[in-house]
C-alpha cells in the first residue's frame, strides 16, 4: 500500500446546491470527477488529520464505488477513522445521528434524495458538518472555489475495503469501522417516543402501511415498526433498497406514491399510511380516506408534540422555510412560541437548532424534523404521528379536522414545472424581479398586492445574509404566491409555484384544494407568465 498523488484539472459546474452536488451517474463516473470534489472538501476543512469521518448513502447506483474512492482518499489525507454503514448504507437522518453520537468532524453523505436512480439516474454528494447538519454556505463556497483551481488529489493504491462485514479493518493507517446502519438511529428514536404506547396501539388492531419505495428507509422502518413496535409483518412495503429504487421515483407525493394513495383511499383502507423518500429525510402522512399536506403536518406536529415524551416540556420555538404554508405560524402565535421564516434548505435551520431557539422545523417539500438531529427525518415524523395517535385515541382525519377547527385552514398547493429549459426558467425569474415595484398596489380581481419582494434572510444567530431566495407576492386578503427556481434537479431547471389562501370558516374547509385556489392560480399565471415563457401547458406535478 502507498499514498499516491494524481494530477488533475478542474471540472466546470461543481458548485454545491442546497443539498450538495447532484449530477447524472455517468458524470460522476468520469475519471477524476468525484475525486476532485472529495479533495476539494478535504482541502476546505481545517485540521482533519486524526479526525473521525462518517460515510454512507442511500444505496443508489454507484454508492459503493463512490465510498471506495472516498475511503482511499480519506486515508491519504490523514483521517484516523471512518465510520461506514454496512454495505455503504446510511439514511441521511441516521448519518446525522451517527456524526453527533460519535463526535465525528462531519460526514460525507451520498444521495440525490428523492431523485430517480440507476445507471443513467441521478447521484449526489454532500458534506455535513460536526453538528450533523448540512455544511453552511461559508464552507460550501470554499469547496466550490477549490473545485475551480484543483490540480491534484491524493489517494491510496490499497485494495477495496470490505463494506459488508461489521467490525473494524485498516486502510493505510486509517481504521474503517463498519456499523449496523440502523442500531444507533433506532436507539435514538426509542429515547424520544413512548414505544410502549405505540406497541399497544398496534396490539389493539391498528393497521398501517408504510411505503419505503425500495429506498433507504426500508431497513429502518422494518426494524422499528415491525420489529420493535409489533406492527404486522408486511406493514412495510417495497422494503428492500435497490440501486435503481425498483425503477420508481422515490418522492413521497401523490404522483409517485400513487400505490399508497390508492390503498389509503380505497375500500378497507388501513388506519394510517406513510412513505419516505430516497435517503429517508422526507415523509408523507395519510389517514383512511385523507391526505395530510406537509405544511399541515408540520403545524399539527407543532400543536401536538407535547404528547411525545421528548417534547412534553414544550417546544422552544418553531421554524419553516419561506415557501411553506403559514399554518404553523398560527400555532406558534397561539402557543406563544418563537417563530422563524428561513430560506429553503435545511442548513438554515441548523444555527437556530444549535442555538436552542427552536426544537421543531419543517419545509413544504415533505420534510420535518426536530433538535434530535440536524437533518429532516422522515421516519421520526411518522413515529411522532404514531405517538400522537396512540395518546389521543383519535384518527388522522379527526386530528386534521380538529386542527382546522381550532386554527383555520391554509389551503396550499405546489405546482412543479420540471426539466424546464434553464434560459426560460431564468426569464421567468428575471421578469418577476424586474416587475416587483410595479406590482405593489395593483388589483387582481377583488384582491390587491400589498407585498412583492425577492426574499432575503438575515440569520439571527450569526448575522449572515442570504438573498434572492424566491419571489414572494402577498395580497391584501393574506393570499400568497411564491415562485422560485429549485436546485435539486440534475436536468434543466425546476420552477416551483406555491399558492396559499387562509380560510377561517370551518364550513368551507372540505372544499377541494385546487378548487379553493382556482382564482389565485389564474392570477399567479398572469403575474408570473410561467406557461407562456416555458411553453408548458400544465405543471409536471401538483402536490
Amino acid at each position: 500500500m502507498a499514498i499516491i498523488t494524481i494530477e488533475t484539472t478542474p471540472f466546470e459546474g461543481q458548485k454545491p446546491g442546497t443539498s450538495g452536488l447532484r449530477k447524472k451517474v455517468p458524470v460522476f463516473q468520469e475519471p477524476h470527477y468525484l475525486a476532485n470534489f472529495v479533495q476539494s472538501i478535504f482541502d476546505a476543512l481545517d485540521g482533519i488529520e486524526g479526525e473521525t469521518l462518517v460515510v454512507g448513502g442511500d444505496g443508489r447506483f454507484f454508492n459503493e464505488d463512490a465510498i471506495q474512492i472516498i475511503l482511499k482518499m480519506a486515508a491519504a489525507n490523514g483521517i484516523a477513522r471512518v465510520i461506514v454503514g454496512q454495505n455503504g448504507l446510511l439514511s441521511t437522518p441516521a448519518a446525522s445521528c451517527v456524526i453527533r453520537k460519535y463526535g465525528a468532524m462531519g460526514g460525507i453523505i451520498l444521495s440525490a434524495s428523492h431523485n430517480p436512480a440507476g445507471k443513467n439516474g441521478d447521484f449526489g454528494i454532500k458534506y455535513n458538518a460536526r453538528n450533523g447538519g448540512p455544511a453552511p454556505e461559508s464552507l460550501t463556497d470554499r469547496i466550490f472555489e477549490n473545485t475551480k483551481s484543483i490540480d491534484r488529489y491524493v489517494t491510496s493504491d490499497a485494495s477495496d475495503a470490505s463494506l459488508g462485514t461489521i467490525g473494524t479493518q485498516s486502510l493505510e493507517d486509517m481504521a474503517i469501522e463498519i456499523i449496523d446502519p440502523v442500531t444507533d438511529y433506532a436507539e435514538l428514536m426509542g429515547s424520544l417516543f413512548d414505544f410502549d404506547k405505540i406497541k399497544a396501539l398496534f396490539a389493539s388492531g391498528f393497521i398501517m402501511q408504510f411505503d419505503a419505495m425500495h429506498a433507504i428507509t426500508g431497513p429502518y422502518a422494518t426494524a422499528i415498526l415491525e420489529g420493535t413496535l409489533g406492527a404486522a409483518k408486511g406493514t412495510v412495503i417495497n422494503a428492500t433498497p435497490l440501486p435503481d429504487f425498483g425503477g420508481g421515483h422515490p418522492d413521497p407525493n401523490p404522483v409517485y406514491a400513487k400505490t399508497l394513495f390508492d390503498t389509503m383511499f380505497g375500500e378497507d383502507a388501513p388506519d394510517f399510511g406513510a412513505a419516505s423518500d430516497g435517503d429517508g429525510d422526507r415523509n408523507i402522512i395519510l389517514g383512511r380516506g385523507c391526505y395530510v399536506a406537509p405544511s399541515d403536518s408540520l403545524a399539527i406536529l407543532a400543536a401536538n408534540a407535547h404528547l411525545a415524551p421528548a417534547y412534553q416540556a414544550g417546544l422552544k420555538g418553531v421554524a419553516r422555510s419561506m415557501p411553506t404554508s403559514g399554518a404553523v405560524d398560527r400555532v406558534a402565535e397561539a402557543k406563544g412560541l418563537s417563530f422563524f421564516e428561513t430560506p429553503t434548505g435545511w442548513k438554515f435551520f441548523g444555527n437556530l437548532l444549535d442555538d436552542g431557539r427552536i426544537s421543531l422545523c419543517g419545509e413544504e417539500s415533505a420534510g420535518t424534523g426536530s433538535d434530535h438531529v440536524r437533518e429532516k427525518d422522515g421516519l421520526w415524523a411518522v413515529l411522532l404521528w404514531l405517538n400522537i395517535l396512540a395518546e389521543s385515541g383519535k384518527s388522522v382525519a379527526d386530528i386534521l379536522s380538529a386542527h382546522w377547527q381550532t386554527y383555520g385552514r391554509n389551503f396550499y398547493t405546489r405546482h412543479d414545472y420540471e426539466a424546464v429549459d434553464t434560459a426560460s426558467a431564468d426569464a421567468v425569474m428575471d421578469g418577476l424581479r424586474s416587475n416587483l415595484n410595479a406590482l405593489v398596489g395593483q388589483q387582481f380581481g377583488d384582491d390587491t398586492v400589498t407585498i412583492a419582494e425577492d426574499f432575503s434572510y438575515t440569520d439571527p444567530v450569526d448575522g449572515s445574509v442570504t438573498s434572492n431566495q424566491g419571489i414572494c407576492i402577498v395580497f391584501e386578503s393574506s393570499a400568497r404566491m411564491v415562485v422560485r427556481k429549485s436546485g435539486t434537479g440534475t436536468e434543466g431547471a425546476t420552477l416551483r409555484l406555491y399558492l396559499e389562501t387562509y380560510e377561517p370558516d370551518a364550513s368551507k374547509h372540505t372544499v377541494e384544494t385546487q378548487d379553493a385556489l382556482a382564482g389565485l392560480i389564474s392570477v399567479a399565471e398572469h403575474i408570473s407568465g410561467i406557461r407562456a415563457r416555458t411553453g408548458r401547458d400544465a405543471p409536471s406535478v401538483i402536490s
